[in-house]
């Protein structure tokens, strides 16, 4: 498990991550590849502003603290009814999950639930390194 000064010294990769896992999911969207989905339109959006504050030259700023927050907020929110929603399904006794199983909208729901909550903790925790000087 990698430690949280490992996680922040490759922030900015980590950044670039969420930002290919949005462009990618949002080619994929325009090409037709998959249904359209606004719940999943507003978590691929979250995932790649989130990316993006994170490449600023300070990710701890509270300016940028406070827009992850709110972007945060609406992601999790939206993830969550929709992760819900397959829960209701199974409640109800009609769940199954779709073919393949990778387009399955209550395991990625619960997959953006993870990302945006990892990467605004991720935002929020983030330091500036700190040098070691050798003298």
């Amino acid at each position: 498990m990698p430690t949280l000064d490992t996680l922040h010294r490759h922030i900015r990769w980590i950044a670039l991550f969420a930002i290919l896992v949005s462009v990618a999911t949002w080619t994929v969207d325009f090409a037709g590849l998959v249904y359209v989905c606004p719940f999943c339109r507003a978590q691929r959006s979250v995932i790649g502003l989130l990316g993006l504050l994170m490449l600023l030259p300070n990710p701890g700023h509270w300016l940028v603290r406070w827009l992850a927050a709110v972007l945060a907020a609406f992601g999790v929110v939206v993830a969550s009814t929709q992760h819900f929603a397959g829960w209701r399904r199974i409640s109800a006794g009609e769940f199954a999950f779709r073919e393949p199983f990778v387009i399955d909208p209550f395991l990625l729901a619960g997959a953006a639930l993870f990302i945006i909550i990892g990467l605004v903790l991720l935002v929020f925790s983030w330091r500036p390194q700190r040098t070691v000087s050798h003298g």
